[in-house]
């Protein structure tokens, strides 16, 4: 089969590999229909996340039809499924609990590895993203092994086209559950850090959850246009000081939440943010956290802080200060997909929720880097690509940057 694997900071190709087999008597086979580049997915083309080695198939939010099944799945044969990018058992402590991206027994990293990568305890595992939780391969493929097949996809009735449910498999989730994690009352006001793909699920999560006003912080004028569009107030913040604005925007209290949909490559122009990329240039530092930083003095007294983006490892000046003389809760981690799927599909039914509005490009698997590219370095243009497997049917208009 033809997937998409990884071989160094920016260096992503598509090559012929084996097809993927049943392990295990749980697992099912997908034939990827549609695939889509993560944000996540530049952290590991920017080679800024450890545990990557030369060849793993990247992806982890696709969706596709079964070909194949153990004696234990609960799919079908020909069931249109999407797959969350958590892989789940569904039976131990954790999944029990609906922390399914906490899962205890999907994560074949021991926890002494998992603590010397400075998580303290291994992660649950994901589809293509790191031996560090698992180094399962990844959806940017024509096939992919799924373990725990009767636990994770979700599998799509007849009426809604691959380009709709999509990013059920994780932005959308990510979006809602940071919403949810900055428990949201009526009145309040939110403040986004990030107008990407998961802080603009973020933005309409939190609106539809009742927040009386969000504002979503960005630079790239495309992005805050869409964040407009879903009804926030947006700051730019190559153009005003962005605390002053928050500060300003909310009679001087600050937002009563706070969410960080950057993560570990957060840009700005305060001295602690140069002092982080000098850090990354000598791999003496890993993550960028300029954004939570400045979240973090922004939010009011015993406000909510939440933090759907990723962070890989340690991040230097942290305002624990600020975090514990404020009063503020912080919430954080990777999306219980799981716990989401039927509900968010429900309001992609009823039309409460719109996710096609993101997809700037759609192109076949076979020109995956350059959607990379394009995704990493015109992230204005390119705000989320889908790349279209033959076994989708789709056809590429002449100018394949759609």
């Amino acid at each position: 089969m033809r997937a998409l694997t990884w071989h160094g900071k920016y260096d992503v190709r598509v090559e012929t590999v084996p097809d993927p087999r049943i392990v295990n008597p749980r697992d099912a086979i997908i034939e990827v229909t549609s695939t889509a580049i993560c944000g996540s997915d530049i952290h590991l083309y920017d080679g800024v996340v450890p545990g990557m080695k030369s060849g793993d198939i990247l992806g982890h939010e696709f969706m596709g039809r079964v070909v194949d099944v153990g004696p234990d799945s609960t799919l079908a044969l020909g069931d249109r499924v999407v797959v969350p990018f958590t892989i789940s058992c569904g039976s131990c402590f954790f999944c029990r609990s609906s922390l399914f991206s906490a899962c205890d027994n999907s994560n074949p990293v021991t926890k002494q590895d998992a603590t010397e990568a400075a998580y303290g305890h291994a992660l649950s595992g994901m589809f293509g993203y790191t031996h560090l939780t698992g180094g399962f391969p990844g959806g940017q493929a024509e096939y992919v092994r799924v373990p725990f097949s009767d636990v994770g996809p979700i599998v799509i009735p007849d009426g809604f086209d691959d380009d709709t449910v999509l990013f059920l498999s994780d932005i959308l989730p990510t979006g809602w559950m940071a919403a949810e994690n900055a428990d949201i009352h009526p009145g309040d006001t939110e403040a986004v850090w990030g107008c990407g793909p998961v802080g603009l699920f973020t933005v309409q999560s939190a609106l539809l959850m009742g927040a009386e006003k969000v504002i979503a912080i960005d630079h790239y004028p495309h992005r805050l246009d869409l964040a407009r569009g879903l009804g926030a107030q947006v700051i730019d913040y190559r153009q005003t000081h962005v605390t002053e604005a928050l500060m300003e925007m909310t009679g001087g209290l600050g937002p009563d939440a706070v969410i960080d949909a950057v993560g570990m490559e957060s840009h700005g122009f305060a001295p602690d943010r140069l002092l982080d990329r000098a850090k990354q240039a000598v791999g003496i530092g890993v993550d960028s956290s300029h954004a939570l930083r400045e979240a973090i003095y922004a939010c009011r007294k015993g406000g909510r802080v939440s933090m759907p983006g990723v962070y890989g490892g340690m991040t230097d000046t942290f305002p624990s200060g600020a975090l514990m003389q404020k009063g503020l809760t912080v919430r954080s981690g990777q999306t219980h997909v799981q716990r989401y799927t039927a509900p968010l599909l429900e309001r992609i039914a009823a039309g409460e929720i719109d996710t096609t509005f993101l997809i700037s490009h759609r192109l076949p698997l076979e020109q995956a880097a350059k959607g990379y590219r394009n995704f990493a370095f015109k992230q204005n243009d390119c705000t989320k690509v889908v790349l279209k497997t033959p076994a989708s049917g789709w056809t590429p208009p002449s100018d394949t940057g759609q």
